[in-house]
């Protein structure tokens, strides 16, 4: 068998998610539906994803591996799969993965951004399935300082969709809110990998501080529980995009997806304990870069 890389973006709005789901589209569901056609193969595939993305959520560069027969012809399979996915789904490129690669455990973070607008009047219609509405005028300095608090290496169980047996402690690295020059309020967020709907329930929070409706007190308290959060507010799907996925030198694939494979307790957590982040985390990407 041979492992191949596969990079590629989509258009979530017509997706039930990434995960394939008997009788609804999704975007796995897509590549194992039309691979061993285009490929001639007898037998289904199976794809390893990087991140997998809920309904409605886009990515502009998500990563996925597939382990293919040696013997199987994919010298224009790039080719072929384009021509056969629908417009919404854009492959990026084909590869063959090197030595210990895993699209998932091998990844060192995940880069999200989140759009929203809360001014009716820099509202573009042809970009309302990327940006998400708010009520009110976002208080963006507000929404930066509770940001901060979320911070490094904790337990989100109170962003989390509870799964059986999936750990909810995670390092985030980065949450960084602006408004842009269009009026629009953009939050990035960098983490070493995200548990279901924790990016939109971190969201929903900083968007009820920022909107006043909650303050710091409120925030600290929900940090400290160990079941989700009843209070906080999922935001919708579509203001969501996965911006990349970043990996180690080809050298270290192998040793990072055995230490993600380790199931983190909560031991691990030290009360104010520091987020240990290194100065470049890949291929020349410095933290306050992504």
């Amino acid at each position: 068998m041979i492992r191949w890389r596969i990079d590629l973006a989509y258009d979530g709005t017509a997706f039930h998610g990434w995960a394939e789901q008997p009788g609804l589209r999704t975007v796995q569901g897509e590549l194992e539906r039309w691979l061993p056609q285009v490929l001639r193969l007898d037998q289904p595939v199976r794809l390893t994803v990087a991140g997998r993305t809920d309904a409605g959520v886009h990515a502009d560069a998500q990563v996925c591996h597939v382990d293919l027969p040696d013997e199987v012809d994919t010298s224009s399979l790039l080719h072929r799969l384009r021509r056969v996915l629908a417009d919404d789904i854009a492959i990026r490129s084909i590869t063959a993965a090197p030595e210990g690669f895993d699209a998932r455990f091998s990844a060192l973070w995940r880069r999200y951004r989140y759009r929203i607008w809360d001014d009716a009047s820099v509202r573009t219609p042809t970009r309302r399935h990327q940006v998400a509405p708010a009520k009110g005028t976002l208080d963006v300095a507000a929404m930066q300082t509770a940001a901060d608090l979320l911070r490094g290496l904790r337990d989100f169980a109170a962003f989390c969709k509870p799964r059986d047996g999936a750990t909810t402690i995670r390092t985030l690295r980065r949450v960084a809110v602006e408004r842009d020059e269009q009026g629009q309020v953009d939050t990035v967020l960098v983490a070493d990998a995200f548990c279901h709907s924790m990016v939109r329930s971190v969201m929903g929070a900083l968007v009820a501080i920022g909107q006043h409706r909650r303050g710091l007190a409120w925030l600290e308290e929900v940090l400290t529980l160990d079941r989700r959060a009843s209070d906080i507010t999922v935001m919708p799907a579509r203001g969501l995009t996965l911006e990349a996925v970043g990996y180690p030198a080809d050298t270290d694939l192998a040793e990072r997806a055995e230490q993600s494979r380790r199931h983190r307790e909560p031991t691990e957590l030290v009360e104010g304990a520091e987020i240990e982040v290194p100065d470049e985390l890949t291929d020349g990407v410095r933290l306050e870069d992504l």
